[in-house]
C-alpha cells in the first residue's frame, strides 16, 4: 500500500481506479463497509482501490476552534486502511486553495483529471467542494455525465445509532475504550514522546514512561489496562491518564507502566493501545496505600493479558 502526500506526483498505477473521498478518522466499521464496496468496484474495473483523505481535516483550516480532536494520525490511518485492502491513500495537504474549489472544479480537477477515477464510492451524506455545496445528488449527475460508476453505501448501524467518528469520540472522552474498540477495527491507540517526569512511579517500584505531545484524543481521566509497542514488540501496560491528587498535582499526564520492562525510552515515540478501563483517579491517604492500589492495577492488567491470550 502506498501513502502519497502530493496530488502532483501520482504514479500511473494509482490512476484510473475506484475512488472514495473522506476523512476516515479512526477507520471504524462503517468505513470498512465503504472500503469493501470500494474493493468490489475496483475489481469490476480492474483498477486500484484508492482513498483520498485530508491532512489536516478541512475544519482545522476553516474553523479551527471547532476542529475535533483526531482519532488517528495520518500514518496510522494509512496503515489501518492498508489492513482492510486499500491500494493507495492520498493524504492531501489541505490548504485554502483546495477548499475554495467549487464542487464542479473539485470533480474536474481531482476526481477526473488528477486521479482519472472510473468509479466512485461514497456514503449518502457525502458533501464536497466550497461550502460543502456538492451533495451526493450533484455527484450522481457529474458521474453520470462522465460515465463514472457511482456506488452509494448506507451507514452502518450499531444498535439504534449509526457508527461514526463523532460517536467514537464521545465513548473515548467518557473512558469507554472497550466500547470504542467494538466500533473501530482495533483498540484505540495514541502516541506520544517519552519525556522525563518526577520519577514517582520508579520510587513506588513501578517506573512509568511519561508521554507528551500526544496528537490525538486522550481518553478521560482514569487507569487503564493496555498495550505499548516498543520496536514493533507488544508489551502489556498499566496506563494512568490524569493528574495525581495524592501528591497535589494538577497537571494532567499520560503515564505508562510497561510490565516486565526495564529499557530506557526517553526521547522516543511510544504508541499505546487502550484495552480496558480499570478505575477512576482518586486521592490516597498515604504513599503505601497508593502503592497497594498500583499493585492491584498491575494485577488486573496481567489478568486482561491472560484473558486475551485464552
Amino acid at each position: 500500500m502506498q501513502l502519497i502526500r502530493s496530488i502532483e506526483e501520482i504514479p500511473d498505477h494509482c490512476r484510473g481506479g475506484a475512488l472514495t473521498i473522506g476523512n476516515f478518522d479512526g477507520v471504524h466499521r462503517g468505513h470498512v463497509r465503504i472500503i469493501q464496496q470500494l474493493k468490489q468496484s475496483a475489481m469490476a474495473i480492474n483498477g486500484p482501490a484508492i482513498v483520498f483523505t485530508f491532512d489536516p481535516h478541512p475544519v482545522c483550516i476553516l474553523r479551527p476552534e471547532m476542529a475535533p480532536a483526531p482519532l488517528t494520525w495520518i500514518d496510522r490511518k494509512a496503515d489501518l486502511l492498508s489492513e482492510v485492502g486499500v491500494d493507495a491513500v492520498f493524504a492531501y495537504p489541505t490548504d485554502r486553495a483546495l477548499l475554495e474549489l467549487s464542487y464542479e472544479q473539485f470533480f474536474d480537477r481531482v476526481i477526473r483529471n488528477q486521479l482519472g477515477a472510473k468509479a466512485v464510492v461514497e456514503g449518502p451524506n457525502f458533501c464536497f467542494g466550497r461550502g460543502r455545496k456538492g451533495t451526493i445528488e450533484q455527484l450522481r449527475i457529474l458521474c453520470a455525465r462522465h460515465a463514472i460508476e457511482l456506488s452509494i453505501v448506507e451507514p452502518l448501524l450499531d444498535g439504534p445509532s449509526y457508527i461514526s467518528s463523532s460517536r467514537i469520540r464521545e465513548l473515548i472522552r467518557d473512558g469507554h475504550v472497550d466500547s470504542a474498540a467494538r466500533l473501530l477495527t482495533h483498540p484505540y491507540r495514541i502516541r506520544g514522546m517519552v519525556t522525563h517526569g518526577q520519577a514517582r512511579g520508579a520510587a513506588l517500584g513501578f517506573p512509568t514512561a511519561n508521554l507528551e505531545a500526544v496528537d490525538t484524543l486522550v481518553p478521560s481521566f482514569g487507569v487503564y489496562a493496555g498495550r505499548a509497542y516498543v520496536d514493533h514488540r507488544l508489551h502489556w501496560a498499566a496506563i494512568h491518564v490524569g493528574n495525581n491528587p495524592t501528591f497535589g498535582d494538577r497537571i494532567a499526564k499520560v503515564e505508562v507502566h510497561i510490565l516486565d520492562f526495564a529499557e530506557s525510552l526517553y526521547g522516543r515515540v511510544l504508541e499505546v493501545d487502550f484495552v480496558r478501563r480499570l478505575r477512576d483517579i482518586r486521592r490516597f491517604e498515604s504513599v503505601d496505600e497508593l502503592r497497594d492500589q498500583v499493585q492491584r492495577d498491575v494485577a488486573l492488567t496481567r489478568r486482561a493479558a491472560q484473558e486475551e491470550r485464552t
